[in-house]
């Protein structure tokens, strides 16, 4: 059979899934049994030229993505809805979903997970830090740990400032403006730089771990945009590090959270995580302290990340649906 899958946001991740889907095929084909094609594409704009094959469906109406059966939807948009209300009617039609939107699966992400059947897979780890593995790590290798801590950098584009003013001796103006240049922020560099992108990150991994999340309107945002050179020469001096740390911990039955710049130890996992690298360091009871660290954006990272969710949750379908032996 072939696989049928359609891509709903064809801006950058949405053309990095189609890129790994068409250069990957063959590895695909061992890994699942099966050719994967891209059957259609939900857009807002259809008049905008796009290298596609006539063959794929390209739209602006959901409901035309719902017509063409596909066994698999990769959510690449932004905000919380639409993408909330097209994902549970995919759920009604027993679609696989793989998301990599952060804002909707910070807010609703446990009320898919709970409509969905055993039948249909839900994938999000392209939600937190893009190309770390912490969502599949959390839920498969740290199972018998309590985890009392979480401290993450999950924002690149506040990272990378960071580092340049640190290393260059730049001013903040002028490392959001590199950044700027170089693609890592956004015309808007808002969400990024004062915050709100790491609290959404931080409350999906609250969701995960604690099957519930701090209250929002009580979580510290603090950003960066307000430290200068006096700040940074002062961590400097003491050997430390500033660095735009999301927190999450348990403390005698209490979740808090918060988000912050930290003037971080040489001997802190997060201490030389530089550019636009993400890194996360998780506390378990019995294991420690563990950092996972690498690239926490960009269009392969991301893409990579929701198709390896998608071969996780065909795979799984597969086992259940060999007949049993005994």
């Amino acid at each position: 059979m072939t696989i049928k899958a359609a891509i709903l946001g064809f801006g950058t991740v949405g053309q990095g899934i189609y890129k790994i889907i068409q250069s990957k095929r063959q590895q695909l084909y061992k890994l699942l049994g099966d050719e994967v094609e891209l059957e259609s594409v939900l857009v807002n704009d259809i008049q905008k030229e796009r290298a596609l094959p006539e063959k794929i469906v390209v739209t602006d109406r959901f409901e035309d993505i719902l017509s063409q059966r596909p066994d698999v939807i990769f959510e690449a948009t932004v905000g919380a809805e639409p993408s909330f209300s097209y994902l549970n009617q995919a759920i009604d039609q027993n679609i696989h979903i793989v998301t990599a939107n952060k804002v909707m699966f910070a807010a609703r992400g446990h009320e898919l997970l709970q409509r969905a059947s055993q039948n249909v897979g839900i994938g999000y780890e392209a939600t937190t830090a893009a190309g770390i593995p912490i969502i599949g790590t959390l839920k498969t290798l740290l199972q018998t740990n309590q985890v009392t801590k979480v401290q993450g950098i999950l924002n690149g584009t506040s990272n990378y400032i960071l580092t340049a003013m640190q290393e260059e001796d730049k001013s903040f103006s002028e490392a959001l403006h590199e950044a700027q240049v170089k693609g890592y922020a956004e015309a808007d560099p808002t969400n990024d730089v004062e915050g709100h992108d790491a609290f959404y990150k931080l409350m999906i991994l609250s969701q995960l771990l604690y099957s519930r999340q701090p209250v929002w309107s009580e979580v510290p945002l603090t950003g960066i945009s307000h430290l200068g050179q006096k700040d940074l020469q002062a961590a400097k001096r003491r050997g430390e590090k500033i660095r735009h740390v999301a927190s999450l911990e348990f403390v005698d039955g209490i979740l808090k959270g918060r988000v912050e710049p930290l003037s971080l130890p040489s001997s802190h996992g997060l201490f030389s995580v530089e550019g636009v690298d993400n890194a996360i360091d998780v506390t378990g009871d019995l294991v420690g302290s563990v950092t996972l660290r690498g690239p926490g954006a960009g269009q392969i990272p991301t893409a990579s990340a929701m198709i390896e969710d998608f071969v996780q949750i065909w795979q799984a379908r597969s086992i259940r649906l060999q007949p049993s032996l005994l």
